[in-house]
């Protein structure tokens, strides 16, 4: 059975045409892909296996959720890529994960599923975990990608799962914050907002409550929205809400960003953004 999380994210793809879908598909595959390729490295390689092993067991319980909360974020910025206007899919800096941080998380989210799949296999010795992780990493490869290696759609499942099982275990651990709380917006998306000159006039800024003269160069946010420079600038420096509407800038709060990416997928998806992020 489905958990919510889970259809939602499936309904959402589901609105994508064919080129679109075509192309989520084949990029989450080459992801999936490399990741699955670390994993293979890892468990090849003792010394490395037993590095990564012991810096997961050095790290505190908030720095491992912050190591999957990077992940999540880096993996709705590609679930998202086709619901968001070109202005808004900029690379984040707060998505980037280096090499080192990559073994780890993925190798404790490779640990998290094969206790959930077979806890007494990780009640062994932890010299044997090397062995016993490589025969499972088999297994559960020759099912994503099939005897063949031909790629037809079956990575997405894995995929969802895995955003599906990061995002949990991020919302137990509470460490997102508030929801809802305010957010500033980030720099590189406050500079990719065009400027466009006023035509007609007439038109107010809501936030000083003055008219935008015609002929004046004023910010267009994608949603639409007109004000002016010299007001909305100090307001995104605190928040990422459009005065307006309250459509999202893009902001480098790593677990905000991960409300407002979720937030896209389940407004794609036609639910409620209320009742989705527990």
């Amino acid at each position: 059975m489905m958990m919510e999380e889970e259809t939602t994210i499936m309904a959402a793809i589901s609105t994508l045409g064919p080129s679109q879908l075509s192309d989520l598909s084949y990029s989450i595959f080459s992801l999936s892909f490399h990741h699955r390729r670390r994993l293979c490295h890892l468990l090849s390689s003792p010394c490395l296996f037993f590095l990564t092993l012991h810096r997961l067991h050095t790290l505190s319980l908030p720095q491992k959720t912050l190591l999957i909360a990077r992940h999540l974020l880096f993996s709705l910025h590609h679930l998202t890529r086709h619901f968001q206007p070109p202005p808004l899919r900029l690379p984040n800096p707060s998505t980037a994960i280096n090499q080192r941080d990559l073994d780890a998380v993925v190798l404790l989210l490779f640990l998290c599923e094969a206790y959930h799949d077979n806890p007494e296999a990780l009640e062994r010795p932890h010299d044997e975990w090397r062995q016993v992780l490589t025969s499972i990493c088999s297994n559960t490869t020759l099912k994503i990608t099939g005897i063949t290696g031909i790629f037809d759609g079956a990575a997405l499942i894995p995929y969802i799962e895995m955003v599906t099982r990061c995002k949990r275990l991020v919302g137990i651990m509470g460490c997102g914050g508030k929801e809802g709380k305010e957010v500033a917006a980030s720099p590189a998306a406050v500079v990719a907002l065009p400027a466009v000159e006023v035509r007609g006039g007439g038109i107010e800024c809501v936030i000083c409550k003055e008219e935008m003269r015609e002929g004046r160069d004023v910010c267009k946010f994608p949603c639409q929205h007109l004000f002016h420079w010299m007001c909305i600038l100090p307001w995104v420096k605190k928040r990422n809400t459009c005065p307006c509407c309250r459509f999202q800038l893009p902001s480098d709060d790593i677990f905000g960003e991960i409300q407002r990416l979720w937030g896209i997928l389940v407004k794609a998806s036609g639910k409620s953004v209320d009742d989705e992020w527990t």
